[in-house]
């Protein structure tokens, strides 16, 4: 009795276990599901689709991958709003970032006469100690600010190119701005002249790496014209300017598009200058053209505000008459216009005449008719003292009736002649002419001037003036591809030889150095190796050292001949790279030489070579003391 009432109690209590247990676990459930489902549509609500939801128990874990940190911890905070924030188990991860960009790579040099400052981001990779240090070498050793900063990537292609090119523009340049990016090079500078400006700009585009892209601004100051000169033609050869003049820009463009309706063709060069008499001068000339393409051809010469107009011979009185009285009401007052409508001449009349050629080697003749033995001697001296005493032939003759003012064109025609390098003057009683050739491309501007002043107001003269890029001293200069064609010329007549077992040239190698001096003068800063080689006899070690003191006496020869080094390098390569079999004597020979050839950055590269004729094997002793400096 007293066992079944135990079991009574305890069969009770065990099923109020079961049902408890039973009980907490559907509370557990219902809470997880709840817990679930409020997050997972509060995430949902917020964007949030990417986070998986779990719930365990009262723990609620978040899973997946968040686009940023930001949206993550925005995810952990909605979480955080629907169940208690220490229950959010944060499981998140964050997708990966793209790598951090390179910074842009540049650098600013400004040179002045108060030194050279650099500032910019270069790459570490970059010399930074050697780049000031040339700029040091450049002010004396002060005077240069370092403002650089430097970051640990890799050089972008094309930088170490343009950071090295724009350290030897600024040594050539002791007033200017450079900028520098990968691949690219702008300068800012001035020049004293638009000579000197040419100049800087031949030179710098000559020594550009073709990896690097170049861009000039270098401004020059406007010239003085005087007097201030134009003059525009039109006749069956067509429209052209001898001499163009503007004050302005804008000036320059309005007197172009009336040449062009005129119907010049091709480029026009105009050099805007001062001194111009009127802000008007820009609407006189071109009323001027218009006026000339009205009548179909002729002639008209601004000098200063004076402007002389000549018709070409023939044309209708009527159609003149018309053409000049609208031209004379619409010029600004300050100008003053004469106009004439020539005769037509007889063809068959011969009206005396004076000419002096220049041939283009420079021999001078003097021919026609002089007023008297004054004028003959006098025209004679002045040609002898422009162009030489040894190049001037005189065979003139005195003839009567001569116009009062014979002797002032005739010395006028030779002061024309002496801006060309070949050509002719003819003085006439009505006109003056000069033709030929010049390698100066603002002679015809100049010529205009000349004979607008000496001439006087009225004068009739002609200009037909060719610019002969060859015949310019600084755009005339071959390109480096030229002058390695050259230089085999000159090799294909001559060898340089050697001294036996030496590296002093032999005295019959001087007149080729000579020549090859000369050239090299004209090509000015081009990129040259010198490479000396030697043939397969003796010690390895000595043909080398042979070899190199060889290339450096070739190089030490231009130097002494005044020859601009400055981007010539000697090199010996010993018995490397035979052009002959070394077994035999003819072979050894011309495996003993010396080859020219231009450092380009491109594959492709032509040798010149010339070999030498020691007479001697290349294993005996050199002397030592041969300089291996290189500019």
């Amino acid at each position: 009795m007293r066992l079944s009432s135990l079991l009574i109690i305890f069969m009770t209590f065990f099923a109020a276990a079961v049902v408890s247990l039973v009980a907490a676990n559907f509370s557990v459930k219902l809470i997880e599901e709840t817990s679930e489902i409020g997050v997972r549509d509060a995430l949902d609500d917020e964007g949030m689709t990417w986070a998986e939801v779990e719930a365990d128990g009262l723990q609620v874990t978040l899973a997946g991958i968040a686009p940023t940190e930001a949206v993550r911890f925005k995810a952990l905070t909605t979480a955080g709003s629907i169940v208690d924030a220490a229950r959010v188990i944060d499981e998140m991860e964050v997708e990966a970032q793209a790598a951090i960009a390179p910074p842009r790579f540049s650098a600013e040099v400004l040179r002045n006469d108060s030194g050279i400052s650099i500032i910019g981001l270069i790459p570490t990779s970059t010399d930074r100690e050697n780049a000031i240090q040339r700029f040091g070498t450049l002010t004396g050793g002060a005077n240069v600010a370092d403002l650089l900063e430097q970051a640990n990537y890799p050089s972008p292609e094309g930088w170490e190119e343009a950071f090295s090119f724009a350290i030897i523009a600024i040594s050539q340049l002791p007033n200017a701005k450079a900028s520098i990016e990968a691949g690219r090079v702008s300068i800012i500078a001035n020049a004293g002249s638009a000579e000197e400006k040419a100049a800087m700009e031949n030179k710098l585009n000559r020594s550009v790496p073709p990896s690097v892209q170049l861009v000039l601004d270098i401004a020059a100051p406007r010239p003085v014209i005087t007097p201030f000169t134009l003059r525009f033609k039109k006749d069956a050869k067509g429209a052209q300017f001898d001499a163009c003049s503007a004050d302005t820009e804008g000036a320059r463009i309005r007197i172009l598009a009336a040449a062009k309706r005129a119907g010049v063709e091709g480029t026009i060069r105009c050099t805007v200058g001062l001194g111009v008499p009127s802000p008007t001068w820009s609407q006189a000339v071109e009323q001027s053209i218009d006026a000339i393409n009205n009548l179909g051809g002729g002639s008209v010469t601004f000098a200063d505000a004076d402007i002389t107009l000549l018709a070409l011979p023939g044309i209708d009185q009527t159609l003149f008459d018309r053409v000049i009285g609208e031209l004379e009401s619409g010029l600004p007052e300050v100008f003053a216009l004469r106009a004439k409508l020539p005769k037509v001449e007889d063809p068959n009349e011969g009206p005396a005449s004076f000419t002096a050629t220049l041939s283009p080697e420079g021999q001078v003749q003097l021919r026609g008719r002089v007023s008297d033995a004054g004028l003959r001697e006098l025209a004679d001296s002045y040609a002898k003292a422009r162009f030489g005493s040894d190049k001037v032939y005189t065979a003139t003759r005195i003839a009567e009736n001569l116009p009062n003012n014979w002797t002032p064109r005739v010395l006028t025609g030779l002061e024309a002649l002496a801006a060309l390098n070949n050509g002719t003057v003819t003085v006439t009683p009505d006109s003056l002419s000069v033709v030929g050739d010049t390698g100066n491309p603002d002679a015809s501007t100049e010529i205009a001037s000349l004979l607008a002043g000496k001439l006087g107001e009225g004068a009739d003269f002609d200009i037909e003036v060719a610019y002969i890029k060859q015949l310019d001293p600084i755009l005339g200069l071959p390109t480096p591809e030229e002058c390695e064609a050259q230089i085999g010329d000159i090799l294909a007549s001559g060898k340089i030889n050697f001294e036996p077992g030496s590296a002093t040239i032999d005295a019959s190698a001087l007149d080729i150095m000579d020549q090859i001096s000369v050239l090299l003068k004209k090509c000015g800063d081009i990129p040259l190796e010198i490479q000396g080689y030697t043939d397969s006899q003796g010690r390895e070690a000595m043909n080398q050292a042979l070899s190199q003191s060889r290339a450096e006496s070739v190089l030490n020869e231009l130097r002494a001949r005044r020859v601009l080094t400055g981007t010539f390098t000697a090199k010996g390569y010993g018995e490397e790279r035979p052009i002959a079999d070394n077994s035999t004597e003819e072979g050894r020979e011309a495996n003993r030489r010396i080859e020219f050839k231009l450092i380009r950055s491109e594959t492709g590269e032509t040798t010149l070579e010339t070999t030498d004729q020691s007479g001697d094997t290349d294993s005996e002793t050199i002397q030592e003391g041969a300089s291996d400096e290189q500019n």
